[in-house]
């Protein structure tokens, strides 16, 4: 709980609390927290399903099922010879069901990629973000009033709809969120993220959206409506 509680310490090297600061306030920021952390983490898994579903299906057709492992195809050999031999380790571990029946059925050394995607990680700046923040999510860490430490790319000519140069920078929570409502748009226009966002800052008044990286005036971006 120290996270939350300590916006509300007058001397923090002391750990003397400012005067009316009382638990709850910290538990309400926690509670905060644990419900922007199940909005986020499933708009991510949601984003992850359509990014691997879209690589395996469009690089597969335009090369093969095996494109993953051609190394022409990338632009550091010496990188993708890393890469590939992580995700035969990742394939080696996996008990997943679907794995065990291909290694059953089949002496291929690795699945295509429809099979493999499904089991390994892949990181390009914005992917990458996503991949670091679910996993604070995941794991009950703190997306309240956090920087990140990844710093994700503003991109300079977006070609759909994105938010205005943030202010706070691209390392807080603001910046990630406008990246998977940017997503969740491709994805399926009619998400409701704008509106889970204010919902939340509704029940939770007391929040202050700033403390996120959250511009005042943050509904009228043409990204939000």
């Amino acid at each position: 709980m120290s996270g939350y509680w300590y916006p509300l310490l007058a001397d923090r090297q002391n750990h003397i609390f400012k005067p009316g600061s009382t638990f709850e306030q910290a538990r309400m920021l926690y509670e905060f927290d644990s419900h922007l952390r199940h909005i986020v983490l499933s708009a991510i898994e949601r984003i992850e399903i359509a990014v691997r579903t879209q690589m395996a299906y469009v690089m597969s057709l335009v090369h093969d099922g095996y494109w993953f492992s051609d190394a022409s195809l990338f632009t550091n050999s010496s990188q993708h010879a890393k890469t590939l031999a992580s995700i035969y380790d990742e394939f080696q571990r996996s008990d997943e069901q679907f794995v065990r029946s291909f290694r059953r059925k089949y002496s291929d050394p690795l699945p295509p990629s429809w099979i493999t995607l499904e089991i390994t990680s892949f990181f390009v700046s914005w992917l990458h973000t996503l991949v670091y923040v679910r996993n604070i999510c995941a794991h009950h860490a703190r997306l309240w009033n956090r920087t990140l430490g990844v710093r994700p790319l503003m991109p300079r000519h977006p070609r759909n709809t994105f938010i205005s140069q943030p202010s706070t920078g691209t390392q807080r929570t603001y910046f990630v969120l406008a990246i998977i409502r940017y997503w969740l748009n491709l994805i399926d226009p009619s998400n409701t993220l704008t509106q889970d966002l204010a919902q939340l800052f509704t029940l939770y008044p007391s929040v202050y959206p700033g403390a996120l990286g959250f511009p005042q005036s943050w509904q009228q971006e043409a990204l939000w409506q």
